[in-house]
């Protein structure tokens, strides 16, 4: 009687030790995936949130710069300036992307320049970052307009020049920039090929105006005719101590009226293939630019 009541209960414990075992093993097979899922999903979760916020903080900049390139009123040489569409080719190079200006990519690139710049992070161009880049860009020029010596100037061929019937006084110019002026319109001959007229031995064609010299050294004299016979031009008010006078100074002709300040005309130069190359290269031959002057070009070897 005792062996037949131990029987069923020895098998009783068996089968009981085999759920058991397997209820275990089951719950732990899940738990070991929970913890290797769950982190991951939280993780992806979070990233997820990131993102999404990141992209709507610059899609909301990215708005706002649509809108103020053609708006934002700030002044500059003592008249009240409208937007910043003119001087974009020089903001995306200086902030490293070819992105449109009302792209969440070019709100991202500015935002990067101004937390480097000290200037809160916005990825908004307001009138505080073009501030800052308007001194940035003026901080690479000559910073001086002193008188050079006549020893250091030569005279380029007329065949250089925007205007065959420029006077032989005005075709003077520093001797070291005018080697660095011709290197760098044979780089821009090479680059650009397609889009100037070239001889067949890689130079400017004779009837090229693009990156031809519209004016070089100009003497204090010069210059004091110059304001007198035109006291209300723009570019005159502002020439008052020309850096032209040191040799150093280059008008590049880039497209529309070669030295019109209108801003119609200046917007038809920023976008020409000229200046979108000089605004890229000429820096390598040590030419840096005049932002509010499309086509005044500075040689400060060294900056």
């Amino acid at each position: 009687m005792k062996i037949r009541l131990l029987v069923p209960a020895v098998g009783i414990s068996v089968i009981s030790l085999f759920i058991s075992l397997f209820l275990l093993g089951h719950f732990e097979i899940y738990a070991q995936r929970e913890r290797v899922v769950g982190p991951y999903v939280k993780q992806t979760a979070s990233v997820t949130k990131v993102v999404s916020t990141r992209s709507s903080t610059f899609a909301r900049a990215a708005a706002e710069n649509a809108r103020l390139r053609g708006s934002l009123t700030w002044a500059f040489g003592g008249k009240t300036q409208t937007g910043w569409a003119i001087y974009v080719p020089l903001i995306s190079h200086t902030i490293g992307t070819d992105a449109a200006p009302e792209s969440d990519e070019f709100a991202l690139a500015l935002s990067n320049w101004q937390g480097d710049s000290g200037i809160l992070p916005s990825g908004i161009l307001d009138a505080e970052t073009l501030a800052a880049f308007t001194k940035h860009w003026q901080s690479r020029r000559l910073g001086r307009s002193g008188l050079i010596s006549s020893d250091s100037l030569r005279s380029a061929p007329i065949g250089e020049f925007f205007d065959p019937t420029r006077a032989p006084d005005l075709l003077r110019l520093d001797r070291e920039t005018y080697a660095a002026y011709q290197k760098m319109v044979a780089a821009a001959v090479r680059d650009l090929g397609q889009e100037l007229k070239v001889t067949k031995t890689g130079e400017l064609a004779p009837d090229e105006k693009f990156f031809r010299i519209v004016s070089a050294y100009r003497s204090p004299e010069y210059q004091a005719a110059l304001r007198r016979r035109e006291p209300n031009a723009g570019r005159a008010a502002l020439a008052k101590h020309s850096p032209h006078s040191t040799g150093h100074a280059l008008d590049i002709y880039v497209g529309g009226e070669p030295v019109r300040t209108l801003d119609s005309n200046r917007l038809i130069q920023v976008q020409t293939p000229a200046y979108k190359w000089l605004v890229k290269n000429a820096h390598r031959f040590g030419f840096y630019p005049y932002f509010y002057e499309p086509w005044h070009w500075e040689y400060v070897p060294g900056k």
